[in-house]
């Protein structure tokens, strides 16, 4: 019999996964949106299988290229094991974005009219647990003199709203530019992908709440890392991407430390 505590089960387990917790890599990956299980009380938050498994469910690839990369740097990485369609966890609870109601051409009825006990419970059950725990992470390798790279990884839609996006990989920051511009560099003469600054999003489009929460308000290094999810959906996709990004960290970070 399931045991019931707030918005999750005791089977569902911890809402955040920590993979490499003891590592000594300065990095520090973080994927916001790497599921799409729901959890059990919101059902299908009365959407379709076609959206359940679509892009507004997730970031597809994203968790496989951080796994890799984690792999290769021997970097922790910190995820959250829920969908974005329950709480986006790039997103602060103040914000409409956090339990959207609409996502794309999609209507999300399960997010409609909640109540301010219902966003509580997912913010106590998702948001803060997820951010505590990089907090926490962050703090321990601090009082240990370890550094810390903030580096967050997402994947985005070729179309969006029927507009096709050229950018193949985004290299996204918010006030603090200094491994994006040292990763820009690096990457100025691949052939490889299409790289671009603050594509397809941008900080106006609030999407660099992570970054600000661990990474700007300590004074940390930090980057986001957008990746085009058709260029991710197989094994062999995800791991040239996570080498190429890879490369971009290792020949970024030495010059900046």
């Amino acid at each position: 019999m399931l045991v019931q505590s707030g918005l999750l089960t005791q089977a569902e387990g911890d809402p955040v996964a920590v993979v490499r917790g003891d590592s000594r890599s300065a990095v520090l990956l973080v994927c916001e949106h790497a599921s799409r299980t729901l959890p059990q009380r919101l059902g299908t938050l009365g959407l379709s299988d076609e959206a359940l498994v679509s892009h507004i469910a997730w970031d597809p690839g994203a968790l496989a290229v951080a796994q890799i990369m984690s792999k290769s740097l021997d970097a922790t990485l910190v995820y959250q094991r829920f969908s974005r369609l329950a709480y986006d966890c790039n997103r602060p609870p103040e914000a409409p974005g956090a339990m959207p109601v609409t996502s794309e051409i999609y209507e999300i009825p399960g997010n409609r009219d909640l109540t301010d006990e219902q966003r509580d419970e997912r913010t106590d059950g998702l948001y803060r647990p997820f951010h505590d725990r990089i907090a926490a992470i962050v703090a321990e390798r601090a009082a240990r003199g370890q550094k810390t790279v903030i580096v967050t990884m997402h994947s985005f839609t070729p179309v969006y709203n029927g507009v096709a996006r050229a950018v193949e990989i985004g290299i996204l920051h918010d006030t603090d530019s200094r491994l994006a511009d040292a990763m820009l560099d690096a990457a100025a003469g691949t052939d490889l992908y299409r790289v671009a600054r603050n594509e397809p999003y941008g900080p106006q489009d609030g999407v660099t709440h992570s970054l600000k929460l661990h990474g700007l308000a300590n004074g940390l290094l930090n980057v986001m890392i957008e990746v085009r999810n058709d260029l991710i959906r197989d094994e062999n996709g995800q791991g040239v991407a996570a080498d190429f990004l890879t490369g971009l960290l290792q020949e970024s970070l030495p010059a900046l430390s």
